[in-house]
């Protein structure tokens, strides 16, 4: 299934020509038919005799509506620009051509219409005109057709060669990122909010949870049509009518998105290449009324040129420029925009979105579409962010980062200076933030143990460390710490190699030893035991026997009850046995 566009002049007949492609009116208001003028975008269909799908989108020709045949064209596979041979080349077809080639159509062809109302002479004037109009366009090597849709001349060969056209046209490519610009939304009786556009990026299908955007608004997909057919599944590049639940219609507007959650990075601000139009009689800078044109929507925007040069493009020149949106818009570096000025209403260029969400300055932003510029200018990057922003997947480096070259190496050396610094004990882990932890796996040389970071090759200061002797020595009446570095102290708490309870500090052996005598105790007194009772066990004093207790209390091995311990639920089984 291919989309086309049309486009041209007002009067040229391309609402006249689609009707006789494919028997259906494209003219859907009421306004419209009476006076014979598109206002609004319209859409019809066809099989082409070779069985390819086409899905025109025809758009309006005045320069009034020319914010109407924006929001059509953003999404089209190709063109079928349209001339009367009664009118020649007009400034409405001269835009529109710009307009085209800025949206990056790379494919059309020329319907030469209404040839039954002029003589020869002024047909082959007409042709040669817009041969020339076309030249250095894509356009330039395009099948020219000449037709009068009203008494079906050249009609058949116009199929014929719109076969030929989107055969070498490429097909809308699955890339598992599904968006439709909305550029149509109402009310269907019995149903709710029904919104239309081209589908792009991926398919969606019933059921589907999708998110409108801007204002991340969650919505269901209740029903799709194709071609006034209902689908369960909306393939990219056709034409889509989604009924939505969750939102009101009149909540929507053309210029909204709808696409998957958590597959996009929407933006106010991104940079891109801006092309200013030859024809056009002045320079473009930062001072004017802007509009954007994305996607299907219109939104007032604001101008940087990025850099450090003139602050203004001259006709036909190629600059970097910064955009500002008021609303978020969901963009992917390749997407294409068109910029006009309202003042002087028209058209001075457009361009290629490459950055959506820029980190740099202007001053020093230098834009492309490479996702490795992103991870250099942002150092680490969430591998499902880079995702979002460039379209693009790339290996994490590591955890889930994408990391610069560069970057990465940086924090390697620093770590490597901080492990060196921290001394014998080594570098405590839990002052480094994720980053850092993530790239201590790289470090070669350094062992982690005890949530300490040290060179592999240093021997463990803690390893046969002379305070824990002098605890086995005296298990039950421990000496005091003195002259024990107190960041050794706690790492030796930390470890578990030695246990503090009330500024007492003993081996875990003493621990379990005085819990099997305690046990044993209570088994032959198990209405409790006084602390005086475990002070003797112990052969200790009443300044040990209690912190040692406590340690007890809390770890479920005996239970106070007023002045005596009972049994606790972790009393040693063998004691218990006994």
């Amino acid at each position: 299934m291919h989309v086309v566009g049309t486009a041209g002049h007002v009067d040229h007949g391309k609402s006249t020509l689609v009707h006789a492609l494919t028997g259906m009116d494209p003219d859907r208001l009421a306004e419209e038919k009476e006076r014979g003028l598109t206002i609004d975008l319209g859409f019809a269909w066809t099989t082409l005799p070779s069985g390819r799908t086409l899905a025109f989108v025809d758009v309006p020709g005045h320069v009034r509506f020319i914010k109407n045949m924006l929001a059509g064209v953003g999404a089209v596979d190709a063109c079928l620009f349209v001339v009367a041979a009664t009118e020649g080349w007009k400034p409405q077809s001269e835009e529109h051509l710009r307009i085209v080639e800025l949206l990056g159509v790379g494919h059309g062809l020329v319907a030469l219409t209404k040839v039954g109302l002029v003589d020869d002479d002024t047909r082959q004037l007409a042709a040669l005109e817009v041969t020339d109009h076309v030249a250095g366009t894509f356009l330039e090597d395009a099948q020219l057709v000449e037709v009068d849709a009203v008494d079906g001349v050249g009609v058949d060969g116009l199929r014929a060669a719109l076969d030929d056209l989107l055969a070498a046209t490429p097909t809308a490519v699955d890339r598992g990122r599904p968006r439709l610009w909305v550029d149509r939304v109402f009310a269907a009786r019995g149903s709710g909010t029904v919104v239309t556009g081209t589908l792009t990026g991926g398919t969606i299908s019933v059921s589907d949870e999708l998110v409108l955007v801007p204002g991340d608004r969650r919505v269901r997909v209740r029903a799709l049509q194709t071609h006034q057919q209902a689908r369960e599944r909306a393939e990219p590049g056709s034409r889509v009518a989604a009924n939505l639940t969750g939102v009101h219609h009149g909540d929507v507007r053309r210029g909204d998105a709808v696409v998957r959650p958590d597959q996009w990075e929407p933006t106010k601000v991104f940079d891109a290449s801006l092309h200013v139009l030859a024809g056009l009689d002045h320079a473009v800078s930062r001072r004017g009324a802007f509009h954007a044109y994305v996607g299907s929507g219109e939104h007032p925007a604001k101008l940087r040129l990025l850099g450090t040069g003139p602050g203004e493009v001259d006709p036909g020149g190629t600059a970097f420029v910064r955009v500002h949106l008021p609303v978020d818009v969901p963009l992917v570096p390749g997407d294409h925009f068109v910029l006009r000025e309202s003042g002087r209403s028209e058209t001075v260029g457009g361009g290629e979105v490459l950055d959506v969400a820029p980190v740099l300055s202007a001053r020093y932003a230098h834009p492309t579409r490479s996702p490795e510029r992103v991870v250099t200018e942002r150092g680490w990057v969430d591998a499902d962010l880079l995702e979002r922003l460039t379209g693009e997947r790339r290996a994490p480096v590591l955890g889930n980062w994408v990391v610069a070259e560069a970057v990465l190496a940086s924090t390697t050396e620093d770590l490597e200076h901080a492990i060196a610094g921290a001394g014998a004990l080594g570098l405590d882990v839990a002052t480094l933030d994720d980053r850092q932890r993530a790239a201590l796996d790289r470090i070669e040389g350094v062992v982690v143990e005890g949530g300490r970071a040290r060179a592999s090759a240093s021997a463990d200061p803690l390893a046969g460390h002379p305070f824990l002797a002098r605890l086995e020595a005296s298990p039950f009446s421990p000496p005091e710490p003195d002259g024990v570095d107190r960041a050794e102290l706690r790492e030796l708490v930390r470890r578990g190699l030695v246990v503090e309870r009330d500024g007492c500090y003993f081996t875990p052996a003493a621990v379990e030893e005085a819990a099997r005598r305690v046990s044993a105790l209570l088994t032959t007194t198990p209405e409790g035991v006084t602390v005086a009772q475990v002070r003797d066990a112990l052969g200790t004093t009443r300044k040990h026997a209690l912190p040692l207790l406590a340690h007890l209390d809390a770890t479920g091995v005996t239970r106070r009850r007023g002045d005596v311990r009972m049994a606790g639920p972790r009393l040693p089984e063998s004691a218990q046995d006994a």
